[in-house]
């Protein structure tokens, strides 16, 4: 089931009907909004498949140890010199794109530049910014964007019978359908981010040195870019709260006096430049190997 993005799903239906298609598209769009999902669905239409098993004539490219390696794409240059096993085409879905290294990309390229008959390329990723300009230039670019409240609660409401749990994922996802689907499947991911939020609120209250005994801890977690998303969750509601009045999931322990206070105070560009360098440090772990600690002792001197 589709949730959202009707408008893209509609475009590549009706490029796939008038034999329009290209030869490479890149799929551009935040983490878990629905870019992948609507890869999988595009390619099962265009080879004729129903449900989500894979076909031999799709091929999927994931990550290896946070890295699209080279061999990697050697390999799917291989498989895409074959003829189709069984479809009229071969499909291949690089997911992440962004982390193809130099070596990669420029291995890449080479298809790009001389693409095989019967193929069609299909990039993923919500950092386009890092891919080289020559392989932006030859994709059709198709952008996606948070989907609708209401286009989600529709779909938790058939799922979930609690209203209080889908309010509270509601507020998580942040129009991204991959996110409500993950906390509406799994309980403890919903349990796992209350406590972050909770501790969260007490570094906020903490001292730079208990702060950044923290950084020390945090840095080492495995889910730290879950943890930042809490954060950026958190900080992104109270900054809206200064311009909406909104019971917000995430600062329903704040009152009106002090949202007040932050607006009077001028600390809305403090809060910008927290928003700024959460996404940074998730933009930095999602694409480097980055001095985590470092990076988050940084970020707590800003709080």
């Amino acid at each position: 089931m589709l949730i959202g993005h009707q408008k893209q799903w509609q475009f590549l239906k009706k490029s796939a009907e008038l034999g329009k298609i290209s030869h490479a598209y890149l799929f551009s769009g935040s983490e878990k909004i629905g870019k992948k999902k609507i890869a999988l669905e595009w390619a099962n239409v265009l080879m004729r498949q129903k449900g989500e098993h894979f076909s031999p004539d799709l091929i999927l490219i994931t990550p290896e140890e946070r890295e699209i390696k080279i061999s990697q794409i050697r390999d799917l240059i291989w498989k895409l010199s074959l003829k189709p096993y069984s479809a009229f085409l071969k499909v291949a879905i690089i997911n992440e794109a962004h982390l193809m290294n130099k070596d990669s990309q420029n291995c890449f390229l080479k298809t790009l530049e001389e693409p095989k008959d019967n193929t069609l390329l299909i990039l993923i990723t919500e950092y386009p910014e890092t891919l080289l300009p020559t392989i932006l230039s030859r994709c059709q670019i198709i952008k996606f964007y948070p989907v609708p409240q209401k286009e989600i609660e529709d779909y938790l409401k058939k799922e979930e019978t609690k209203e209080e749990k889908i309010k509270e994922i509601l507020k998580i996802s942040q129009g991204r359908p991959g996110v409500a689907i993950d906390f509406l499947s799994n309980s403890e991911k919903l349990d796992d981010w209350q406590k972050s939020l909770k501790v969260l609120k007490e570094i906020l209250k903490s001292d730079i040195a208990d702060r950044f005994e923290y950084a020390k801890e945090l840095s080492q977690k495995d889910n730290l870019k879950e943890i930042l998303e809490v954060w950026l969750g958190y900080f992104r509601s109270i900054l809206l709260s200064c311009f909406v009045q909104d019971s917000s999931y995430f600062i329903q322990d704040l009152n009106h006096r002090k949202i007040s206070e932050i607006h009077h105070d001028n600390n809305l560009d403090k809060l910008k430049n927290i928003l700024k360098k959460i996404q940074n440090i998730i933009f930095l772990i999602s694409t480097t190997n980055v001095n985590q600690r470092l990076a988050l002792e940084i970020l707590m001197l800003e709080f």
